[in-house]
Order: C-alpha cells, then sequence, then structure tokens
C-alpha cells in the first residue's frame, strides 16, 4: 500500500494541514509535510498525493442504521451495493438492520452478513440482530449467541416493527446490560398506528389519508426509558421525528438515564407537506412531520439531545414506489445525500460546524455501536479511516447515478451542497474524486 498526502485540507473545518497517510494509519498531521520526504527508508518513493485544498477532511462516516436487504431482498440492495454506496456518501462503517430474509435473528445470519461486509471491502460492516425470533415480538432471539459469534453483535433491533411487550422489552434490556449491549428501538405503538399513511395532522386531514400519530411514538419512547432506567441498561432511539419525543429524550437525560437517539437526514430537511404530491417517495417511516417538529429536531441535534445522525437507508425497488400511495412501501435512500442534507440543515445554517458533524456523524455513533477504530481523531496513530468533502460544491441530485441499487430518493432534481470526494478506510482509498475504486 502506498503512501498517500493529503495536502491541504480542512480538518474537521479549521485550518489547512497536511495529512500523511502510512499503510493503514494516520503517520502525521502538520502544515508542510514532504511528499518527498515520505518515501520508506532504503526504498523507492511510493506517494499518492490528494491536493485538497478548500476541502473538509473528517473522520470516516458512521451510520448506525442502513438497510441492506441481503439475505432475502436482493432485488432491493446487496451488501456490496449497499456498501458502495456507503463509501460514495463517505461512510467507513455501516451497521446493518436485522429485518432481511431469513432475519437476522441466529449467529448464521449475522455471520453471514459480516462475512460479505469483509469479502467486499468497500466499508465495515457492523450486523444488528434481531431482538425477537422473526420480528415477531414474542420471544427473545439469541442474543448472547450473536454477541459471541465473529460478527461481535453489539446492537440489537426489530426495527421496521416496535418491541411493544413491555415485558419482552425489559427482559431485552436485562439480556444485553450483561455485555454493555444497547437495544435500539423503533418507537410505534402498533395500535394508534393502525390504517396510518402519514401524519396526522392538519395535511392528512385535508387530505382524507390515514393519520400516524405523535402520540404514538412518544408514547413507547417514555416507557422505554422508564425501563432503561429501572433495569440500569442503555437504550437507543431510533429516527426520532417528533418535537415531543425531543422534550421526553431531554427530560430522561437530565435524570441520567442511559437513553441515545438519532434523527434521519430526511426528517431535518423534509415535511408532511410534501404528500400533498401523493408522490409515494415521500412514504416513510416514521412517517415526515411538520415544519416545527423539522426546528425542534435541530435544535435538539444541535444542543446534544439527539446523539447522532442516522441514515436509515431503505432501499425498494422501482415497482415497490411507482405505485398508488396506499400500495406502496415506506422508506428512503439516505447514503450517498446525507452529508448533504445534513450541511444544507445544521452547517449552512450555522447550527452546527464541521467538528459537530464529525461528532454526529462519526464519533458518538461509533461509540454507541462500539465501531473500533472509527470515529477516531485525526491525528497522528490513528486508524486512517477518513473522507474528504468539497463544501463549496452545489449540483443537482441524479439518482441514476447512484451506486446503491434502488433509486428511491426524494431529493431526485434537487440542489444540495458539498459533495465526497475522497473515502480512505484504514487507508486504502474507496472513492476517488468521486468515483468508486
Amino acid at each position: 500500500m502506498s503512501k498517500i498526502l493529503i495536502r491541504g485540507a480542512k480538518v474537521l473545518g479549521g485550518e489547512p494541514q497536511d495529512v500523511l497517510i502510512d499503510g493503514g494509519t494516520i503517520a502525521e498531521v502538520g502544515r508542510g509535510l514532504s511528499a518527498e520526504g515520505a518515501g520508506r527508508a532504503g526504498g523507492a518513493q511510493d506517494v499518492t498525493v490528494v491536493e485538497a485544498e478548500g476541502k473538509v477532511l473528517l473522520p470516516g462516516l458512521v451510520d448506525l442504521h442502513t438497510h441492506l436487504r441481503e439475505p432475502g431482498r436482493e432485488d432491493s440492495e446487496t451488501v456490496l451495493t449497499g456498501t458502495r454506496a456507503a463509501a460514495s456518501g463517505g461512510f467507513t462503517t455501516v451497521f446493518a438492520m436485522a429485518n432481511t430474509f431469513p432475519v437476522a435473528d441466529t449467529a448464521g445470519v449475522v455471520e453471514q452478513v459480516w462475512r460479505l461486509g469483509k469479502e467486499h471491502g468497500y466499508c465495515d460492516v457492523q450486523p444488528i440482530g434481531a431482538v425477537t425470533v422473526g420480528l415477531e415480538g414474542k420471544k427473545l432471539a439469541e442474543l448472547g449467541a450473536m454477541h459471541e459469534s465473529a460478527a461481535g453483535v453489539t446492537v440489537f433491533s426489530d426495527d421496521g416493527k416496535c418491541v411493544h411487550d413491555a415485558v419482552i422489552m425489559r427482559r431485552a434490556l436485562e439480556y444485553v446490560k450483561a455485555f454493555g449491549g444497547v437495544v435500539a428501538q423503533h418507537a410505534q405503538e402498533p395500535r394508534l398506528t393502525e390504517g396510518a399513511e402519514m401524519n396526522e395532522g392538519v395535511v392528512s386531514a385535508e387530505l382524507g389519508l390515514g393519520g400516524w400519530p405523535a402520540v404514538a411514538e412518544e408514547s413507547i419512547i417514555a416507557r422505554d426509558v422508564l425501563l432503561a432506567d429501572h433495569v440500569g441498561s442503555r437504550v437507543h432511539i431510533c429516527h426520532l421525528s417528533t418535537a415531543g419525543s425531543v422534550e421526553i429524550v431531554r427530560w430522561a437525560k437530565s435524570r441520567g438515564i442511559a437513553v441515545t437517539a438519532e434523527v434521519t437526514p430526511h426528517h431535518l430537511l423534509l415535511t408532511d407537506e410534501l404528500v400533498r404530491t401523493y408522490n409515494p417517495v415521500y412514504k416513510v417511516n416514521p412517517p415526515l412531520r411538520t415544519e416545527r417538529d423539522v426546528m425542534a429536531l435541530r435544535e435538539a441535534l444541535a444542543d446534544g439531545t439527539i446523539d447522532i445522525v442516522a441514515t436509515d437507508h431503505a432501499p425498494h425497488p422501482h415497482e415497490d414506489k411507482d405505485c398508488e400511495w396506499a400500495a406502496a412501501a415506506m422508506g428512503m435512500v439516505g447514503l450517498e445525500t446525507a452529508l448533504s442534507v445534513v450541511q444544507e440543515t445544521m452547517v449552512d445554517t450555522g447550527l452546527l460546524d464541521w467538528a459537530g458533524v464529525a461528532d454526529r456523524m462519526s464519533v458518538k455513533p461509533a461509540q454507541i455501536g462500539q465501531a473500533t477504530g472509527h470515529g477516531r481523531p485525526v491525528s497522528a496513530g490513528e486508524p486512517a479511516n477518513l473522507t474528504l468533502v468539497d463544501t463549496a460544491y452545489r449540483g443537482l441530485v441524479e439518482p441514476a447515478g447512484f451506486a446503491s441499487r434502488s433509486r428511491n430518493t426524494p431529493y431526485e432534481g434537487r440542489e444540495l451542497p458539498g459533495r465526497v470526494t475522497h473515502t480512505w478506510l484504514r487507508g486504502k482509498a474507496t472513492l476517488v474524486d468521486g468515483k468508486l475504486t
């Protein structure tokens, strides 16, 4: 592996510096580093120089909530195409949700996903194990076996379905506490969302579509933070989407309860007003909420009440989205646009600086998921998991050019800022000048 000299990058948005990568490690960070002096002693010079003037260098992004679909729905996505999409978006590790076919509720299935990630090499893949067998909410899955497997599972979720039984949720929290794991809850009270197709409010009333009330999310979050407090365990809230949910998490943190929460890029930008188009690309779980909710989510991400951004990358084939609203699948792809949306909603608005973005999209998700070697400082001796961003770029989103197998993006034809130009996984380039290697 040749040495790489990244010249003149704004590390975490700060003053320009040079970064020298040697093998899989950051060898040196400073000003005026010399490419000529970077060769191995006694050997031929073999240095790749990347001119990065004006660009921002971040630790490789970490996504705690990705749907890779394999095994079982390879028509939507595979581990290969999903990790290529991840590298294109600046990610060096993703956590793969368990709602595959078969469900990732055994050591065998999580190891299969983990090994596919190892084989393809575009980013690290950490499987998330199901909380209950078959995502049915009735019996705990093999949590311990999945943790002890080669995949080393630390995060468990029935995402796509809520662990709605309080006793099952309590038992799961007690079980993962033994090895420092975390339960990631899809907060959706099922009885309150029967027949729901969009956010419950003015727009749903005018359109005559079944409403999805905020309380369906908030009631589960309130219950689960109290359960986590009762058993002394960790709970993580997936795709938090309402202003009320923010207040509950804020209260729980003020009490010292071990809760973390994520927000998706689309909930930071889009509102339920878009459903007036009846375009199924805007159909998602949880649904797009109101402008008031969007503003509350941005403020909560800025002040740390919401810990991280997670994509909830949910690919679907054309036929599952290009249909009438009622029949359409829920979900949006997000890996390749996440950083751009965060730049537009958080950085360009002054709510976060680039160091804050690194914290919310790399450092904290790596800590929550225990992704060793990721979310580390950009400094000498650290693993060279890095992404370089041209923050001055503005361009239209063109899904035809996505690396993902699916194209169900809500941003098609929309101008967004920022473009990932390079991604390195342990010093190996996975993306160069915006093209996958």
